[in-house]
């Protein structure tokens, strides 16, 4: 898995925090890792964006960035409404090919959903993913609606025939509530594919040294953890 392509059922799930855990737990086990920003928007030339967040939480990444904007609105939108270029798919896959003839694991992170528009075209991180022939992870929210957007999300990856590597959550609650833990044995059922990780919430608020350290125990075997997800669900469900 030279590639993963990590997109969210939407905004605010996590999805940043997700990729640096992946990256953390890769780190451990010894592999040199990349992440690319695919797009990033909202915000300013001088600011901190996801990639850089991603090495600050996870240790010595290669980050990379192909195009910026300042408003917080799609790649596509946001580049129109800048007077600038957009990213196109085709793009992003050849930024990512040649990231993994350096390293041992490319992480391609997407904004907000998998069909947020790049360009005019209609270009998405789908096509990308199509391009590399890379498997997509997709974050997810825990509770109430995630059930809905994750089999949407789940549906379009086979219709174009991507591999779906799993769903993680990306903020699982200290104090969960009814659906939340019901959603633990549903969302794999929906998604037709495995649960691959939990990452509580506020993890992105720990310092570096503590998120490296716990990184693993967030994620499955399959993302260099040791996460074990029946022991999560009978713990968790009701």
């Amino acid at each position: 898995m030279p590639v993963l392509v990590i997109t969210g059922t939407g905004t605010e799930v996590g999805k940043t925090v997700t990729t640096a855990a992946v990256a953390a737990a890769a780190l451990a086990a010894g592999r040199s890792v990349a992440v690319l920003k695919a797009a990033q928007t909202g915000v300013l030339p001088d600011e901190r964006g996801d990639a850089d967040e991603v090495a600050w939480l996870a240790g010595p990444v290669t980050t990379d960035e192909l195009a910026r904007y300042p408003e917080p609105l799609a790649p596509g939108t946001a580049a129109r409404r800048a007077g600038m270029a957009p990213v196109h798919p085709h793009e992003v896959a050849e930024r990512a090919a040649k990231l993994a003839t350096e390293h041992d694991l490319v992480l391609v992170e997407g904004a907000g959903g998998l069909l947020v528009r790049f360009d005019a075209a209609g270009g998405t991180l789908a096509d990308t993913a199509r391009l590399l022939n890379a498997p997509v992870l997709v974050v997810a929210q825990a509770g109430l609606g995630t059930l809905n957007t994750t089999e949407l999300t789940a549906r379009e990856l086979r219709r174009r025939e991507l591999e779906f590597a799993g769903v993680v959550i990306g903020s699982w609650p200290a104090a969960p509530d009814l659906a939340t833990r019901c959603n633990v044995a549903d969302l794999p059922e929906v998604a037709a594919a495995p649960l691959l990780g939990a990452l509580p919430a506020g993890a992105g608020a720990l310092s570096p040294a503590a998120f490296r350290t716990a990184a693993p125990g967030w994620l499955a075997p399959r993302l260099d953890g040791t996460w074990d997800a029946e022991a999560f669900r009978v713990r968790e469900a009701p």
